[in-house]
């Protein structure tokens, strides 16, 4: 029961975030006709990022090891924009109306701020 809790916390702390980040950072968009649409599409985008950010970010930290200590770490931030990229790309294939409009800035600051949202979120509302 708490996985499920602790899961079901995490998808709507990042759908949050991702619903924050439509609306402050420019580049990413959401065009939905309706706030049932709006809330579906945040949540399936959601359930995209952490899927692409569950499967390919420790393949990705495995693999590029030596750029992240090469780079004392800085990498992850054009890491974590690619795997945002990715997830845009997956959502517009999927039919969901979720876009970013390039790399620099709006899927590196994307993905930062999404990243730190959804801690701050999920830290506040994960308490037993």
């Amino acid at each position: 029961m708490d996985f499920l809790k602790g899961l079901l916390i995490r998808v709507a702390s990042t759908a949050v975030a991702f619903w924050l980040a439509t609306l402050l950072i420019p580049g990413i968009t959401l065009d939905s006709g309706s706030a049932t649409e709006t809330v579906i599409t945040l949540v399936l985008v959601a359930v995209i990022f952490g899927v692409v950010n569950a499967v390919l970010q420790p393949i990705i930290k495995t693999v590029g090891c030596g750029f992240y200590l090469l780079t004392l770490g800085l990498i992850a931030l054009v890491v974590n924009g690619l795997l945002f990229l990715l997830t845009s790309w997956i959502a517009g294939e999927a039919g969901l109306p979720f876009h970013v409009d390039g790399f620099w800035p709006a899927a590196v600051l994307g993905a930062l701020f999404v990243g730190i949202v959804t801690w701050l979120l999920g830290a506040v509302l994960d308490r037993d």
